[in-house]
């Protein structure tokens, strides 16, 4: 597991924006999560077992499915082995196990991608806002994928989705965003961002669809997180209530049973101010 000093995450960004409350429980009181999703599971040992294939291409090495499918067996048990599963109406460890080892042959199906410079790379870079002041927290990120082209660099991001990604949402993804940032600060390069999707349909298919960013774009997400920075330093934590966010929610029960705490006349009065100013 890695370890960081204090930094922001794509994952910890969104999260924010998703439900203050649940970054709350997680990031600040770190509360233990019961249950995890089955599809967070599902996510992860496909992650797993495609890093594995991608740095064995690297080396030049062969992977058969045989391969993937023991890696992707070993990640799901060790999860399996730390946390409760939780499984949707419908589904069960064998039918997601299966899910599983169906998105990795459909992915072995396509043409392997060449000119690999790197696999799961972590980087570390500064954030800043739209009046050039770097912001004291960094941003880490990790990218599954960095392949060379004759334009310069694609980052490769994979996923497993219910459903295809449409052109508008990889255009508007702050994932992209903090991905090509990363890109920028370490290599001086506007990497394109090629969403690999994974859609877990009764017969599994794969989806290419990319998207490109601009320095201007790098700006607004360094203002986006000064402010939400400002939000969590003033504890500005409020739940944001609906069918996709509390379906699956770790933390429905501590959620259920929140109260706000009473904001002192100063927190309130950086709150008006930082709000007045976005």
């Amino acid at each position: 597991m890695r370890s960081y000093r204090k930094h922001w995450s794509y994952s910890a960004i969104n999260q924010y924006l998703r439900c203050p409350l649940q970054y709350y429980f997680e990031r600040v009181l770190r509360l233990p999560k019961p249950t995890v999703g089955s599809g967070l599971v599902l996510g992860g040992a496909i992650h797993e077992a495609l890093a594995y294939y991608h740095s064995k291409l690297k080396r030049g090495s062969v992977v058969n499915i045989e391969q993937l499918e023991t890696i992707f067996h070993i990640a799901w048990e060790s999860r399996e082995a730390d946390q409760k599963i939780q499984y949707k109406r419908g589904e069960s460890r064998v039918t997601q196990m299966d899910l599983g080892i169906g998105l990795l042959k459909t992915y072995l199906q396509s043409p392997p991608p060449e000119n690999i410079l790197d696999v799961e790379r972590e980087i570390t870079v500064p954030l800043v806002n739209s009046q050039g002041e770097y912001l004291e927290t960094p941003l880490v990120t990790i990218l599954d994928l960095i392949t060379a082209t004759d334009d310069g660099l694609k980052i490769h991001e994979l996923k497993t989705s219910g459903r295809a990604y449409s052109q508008f949402e990889t255009d508007t993804s702050l994932q992209a965003t903090c991905y090509t940032h990363a890109s920028w600060s370490q290599f001086a390069v506007l990497a394109e961002i090629d969403f690999v999707v994974l859609v877990k349909t009764k017969t599994p298919k794969l989806q290419k669809i990319s998207t490109l960013r601009s320095e201007e774009d790098f700006f607004r997400l360094g203002d986006l997180v000064e402010k939400i920075e400002r939000a969590v330093g003033n504890e500005i934590f409020y739940p944001i209530e609906s069918p996709l966010n509390c379906a699956n929610c770790p933390f429905r029960a501590p959620c259920r049973e929140w109260q706000p705490q009473p904001a002192s006349t100063t927190s309130l009065q950086l709150a008006v101010n930082g709000a007045a100013q976005c």
